[in-house]
């Protein structure tokens, strides 16, 4: 509660969001929003300025929270896809664990279909996704996750350049074709192979080839 307000506060100087982590069902978010709520109304009653109408979202990081997604995406206002974990979680794999760190698979069909399920349930509802973590700056992913319907990659300040100009150099209708393609197929090697050929294709001055 006390960093709830903190960043209701914060949102009086400027664009802030709101953005629950770990989220695995309805009833959490829920009470995350009423928590939300009882910080604006004692802010309110204490004369404090913050922004009324400050934007919350969920992070998607398990599975549980992809598949609840149709449920979730109409109670807040935005996603996130936490990559990193939702890799982790859903195929079992902990990618720092140096013995397995091999299993460690972004392209495991299961993953994408996952990403697939969450970018459809928000568009359907009218809300925007974003994707962080190691996917969003993997250039020959990009052309991936853009032909799945992500609307947003967040990355680190020093990759900002490398994936603008990635995105730049792509096609949409290419991207949601090599999507398709890659939500028909059962292989990560080989989905990861199609989707680094594509990349290279389209943009081959960013990789060192």
């Amino acid at each position: 509660k006390t960093q709830l307000r903190a960043i209701l506060r914060a949102s009086a100087q400027g664009r802030v969001r709101i953005m629950y982590p770990m989220v695995a069902g309805l009833d959490e978010l829920r009470r995350a929003n009423a928590l939300l709520a009882e910080c604006k109304e004692e802010l309110a009653r204490e004369g404090k300025p913050f922004d009324a109408g400050i934007e919350t979202g969920t992070m998607i990081e398990v599975p549980a929270a992809a598949l609840m997604a149709g449920h979730l995406a109409r109670e807040v206002n935005f996603f996130s896809i936490g990559t990193n974990d939702l890799v982790q979680y859903t195929i079992a794999v902990d990618r720092g664990n140096e013995r397995i760190a091999g299993l460690y698979q972004p392209t495991h069909p299961s993953v994408i279909r996952l990403i697939a399920m969450a970018t459809d349930a928000a568009h359907e509802n009218g809300i925007w996704i974003g994707v962080c973590g190691e996917m969003a700056s993997d250039i020959h992913l990009i052309p991936l996750l853009l032909g799945l319907g992500i609307d947003e990659l967040s990355v680190a300040t020093a990759s900002v350049p490398r994936v603008k100009k990635a995105v730049q150099s792509l096609d949409m209708i290419e991207c949601r074709a090599l999507a398709e393609r890659a939500k028909a197929m059962s292989d990560p090697a080989e989905i990861e192979s199609m989707c680094r050929e594509h990349a290279v294709k389209r943009c081959p001055e960013l990789f060192d080839c």
